[in-house]
């Protein structure tokens, strides 16, 4: 049975300002909105009864409020290599702005002048697989939009670039684990968000 092995959830921020004007946000440090607030709250619920060995969470204060707001904040560690994709000189600029100035501009292709690389969010997501793949227990994870894609693509073994086909949206659970063996990683719930009242 695949209940055996643990599983690994990842949460994603709530809203931000700049995720409902379509910004790209990396490294500045966003508060949630009232509703982020709100949806945030309600992860609470629908993690109740799960139980975790280890909590993580990026050190930025969307995430960072989205754990203390599910209920996680005291037993939290503050994980640096959870933080946005640094989006660099396209820092709080929507896309079509960004290809104003730069046509045909993918994040998952061309990265950020003066930011990360695919190739550097890919390490830094590498680093984070491997720690969790050395636990016995499930853990939980609250992060970012970008991260969390190239985490999907880099738990199964695919090609980092391949993460920009796992939409998520803010406040969404997801979970990854393994089917018939460690060596058989599988997203097991992705993009969920059936549990949020907007």
């Amino acid at each position: 049975m695949s209940d055996q092995f643990p599983q690994v959830y990842l949460a994603r921020h709530g809203e931000t300002p700049w995720t409902i004007t379509g910004q790209h946000t990396g490294s500045t440090d966003m508060p949630l909105t009232p509703k982020g607030e709100q949806n945030a709250a309600q992860l609470q619920s629908r993690l109740e009864g799960l139980r975790f060995a280890e909590v993580w969470t990026s050190p930025l204060q969307r995430a960072k409020r989205t754990c203390q707001l599910a209920g996680y904040g005291k037993r939290a560690n503050t994980v640096a290599e959870l933080t946005e994709w640094d989006c660099g000189d396209y820092e709080g600029l929507t896309r079509s702005e960004i290809q104003e100035k730069n046509p045909g501009w993918n994040l998952f292709q061309d990265g950020c002048p003066n930011g990360e690389s695919l190739t550097d969010v890919a390490t830094r997501v590498t680093r984070v697989v491997e720690r969790i793949r050395q636990l016995d227990d499930a853990c939980l994870l609250f992060a970012h939009k970008h991260f969390l894609q190239v985490f999907a693509a880099c738990w199964l073994g695919l090609p980092p670039d391949t993460g920009r086909h796992f939409f998520l949206g803010t406040a969404a659970l997801s979970i990854v684990g393994y089917h018939h063996s460690r060596r058989d990683p599988v997203i097991r719930l992705w993009n969920d968000r059936s549990y949020l009242t907007d």
